[in-house]
């Protein structure tokens, strides 16, 4: 019988490359399927795994392969896919296993004339080392020489699994080791990150009780208010359902925390789902004022309700809205715009982004950002603030957006974000902006826009 965990990663695959569902949403659909906790975290480590290595994996399948990966077809490559990363990177499993129960899902496909192909290709692959084919890492001299840029270009693309013409934009900007780092961060899974409800509990206060249900953390390195977990489940905690913490990346949290918004203000997050952001605006108001939370999705709206619900906050009121077209005249303090972007700053969490997008991607999303600034805009009083900010790395989508922004906006400047601890983040433009290579953290971007009084 094959295992349930194969199968399910197998379902995750499918639905991610033929575009049913994001990665998020494809192992939300197959993990009600999974009794067992293990089998859950099995099935995640496949399938995440397999889309992290995705290049590397389809070179060693090609090289064991009689046919071009384009003559393969679709579903059976995920499934040679992920037998390629469980015999590659899962030495727990034993090989025939691997071998037999990708034959036998090959069947339950409807492949059975793919199934002899696929024992044959993963037969060799077990019996030869294709890993040793891999374009090799230039030496740390080599690297600094032009002429190797195209054999580092091979390595970063294929052994490091990234788009080439991703990883070519960022050595351009920073270079070859920034670039090797860069990919390095990307290809680690990423720790759990929780953020502190201050509003119900303290960061030592919540690390002290998650400790007494068996889960270990770390206080975040940019923020005291990141726990990051060392050991143990958090969602099996006790105090999982009780509105103490949500889950949040460290860089999402440190954007958020740019919003120095103060008690009684009126704030608008005008692109709020799932809510993270909104309750760390609750947390700097002390509950206290009002905060919209809006989005124009509908489910993702009824998220934001019963994420604020949780957190008990009574500062905040969800609506559904377009941020092109907001219904408010300027009458917040604070707006914060969290625009739709490429997302290729989140990479280590969601490496299906690598494969698809692409640049063309990144002139269709500037559209949509720039509509959505210069809406937000409206909602900002004199004096106010606006805060635009993404989880991409791309200068189209930050500081180019910006700038455009700026140039049909001149009553708006560009304005230094004040918290210390973050000054390390802000560049001699006033931007905010998190790098893998360089802070350990996902790419991040902000840029805190001032409302001048005319």
């Amino acid at each position: 019988m094959t295992a349930p965990a194969r199968r399910a990663a197998l379902r995750v695959l499918r639905d991610v490359h033929s575009k049913r569902a994001d990665l998020p949403g494809a192992q939300a659909r197959v993990r009600t399927t999974l009794s067992d906790q293990r089998d859950r975290a099995l099935a995640t480590e496949i399938a995440v795994g397999t889309l992290r290595w995705r290049a590397s994996l389809d070179f060693i399948i090609g090289e064991a392969s009689s046919r071009p990966l384009t003559r393969i077809d679709s579903d059976v490559l995920d499934l040679l896919r992920l037998s390629t990363y469980q015999l590659s990177y899962l030495k727990r499993v034993p090989n025939h296993a691997v071998v037999n129960d990708a034959v036998e899902l090959a069947r339950d496909l409807g492949k059975t004339s793919a199934a002899t192909f696929v024992n044959a290709v993963l037969r060799a692959i077990t019996k030869e080392n294709f890993s040793s084919r891999l374009p090799s890492l230039p030496t740390a001299t080599d690297l600094k020489d032009r002429d190797c840029r195209q054999q580092a270009l091979d390595y970063l693309s294929v052994t490091r699994s990234h788009p080439r013409w991703l990883v070519e934009r960022w050595y351009d900007r920073f270079g070859a080791e920034a670039t090797l780092e860069w990919t390095r961060f990307n290809n680690t899974p990423a720790p759990i990150t929780l953020r502190v409800n201050t509003l119900v509990i303290s960061a030592q206060q919540l690390a002290d009780e998650l400790a007494l249900d068996g889960v270990e953390t770390k206080t975040g390195r940019w923020t005291p208010n990141a726990l990051i977990v060392t050991r143990g489940n958090p969602l099996g905690s006790t105090l999982a359902t009780r509105g103490l913490f949500w889950f949040q990346d460290e860089a999402a949290q440190l954007v958020a925390e740019l919003v120095t918004a103060q008690p009684g203000d009126h704030v608008l997050d005008a692109c709020a789902s799932p809510g993270g952001k909104s309750l760390i605006v609750a947390g700097a108001m002390a509950d206290q004022g009002l905060l919209v939370s809006a989005d124009i999705r509908p489910n993702r709206t009824a998220l934001l309700s019963r994420t604020l619900a949780q957190a008990q906050t009574l500062c905040t009121q969800v609506v559904r809205l377009d941020a092109r077209h907001p219904p408010f005249g300027p009458i917040h303090q604070w707006v914060v715009l969290d625009v739709p972007c490429s997302g290729f700053g989140t990479l280590r969490r969601d490496p299906d982004i690598k494969w698809k997008r692409t640049a063309d991607h990144l002139s269709q999303l500037v559209a949509t950002q720039l509509a959505l600034l210069d809406g937000a805009a409206t909602a900002v009083q004199p004096g106010g603030r606006l805060l635009y900010a993404t989880c991409s790395s791309e200068p189209e989508e930050n500081q180019a957006v910006v700038k455009r922004f700026l140039e049909n906006h001149p009553t708006f400047t560009i304005e230094r974000p004040t918290v210390p601890r973050l000054a390390p983040l802000i560049d001699q433009d006033g931007f905010f902006q998190t790098l893998p290579h360089r802070d350990r953290l996902e790419a991040f971007f902000a840029a805190t826009l001032k409302r001048n009084v005319t």
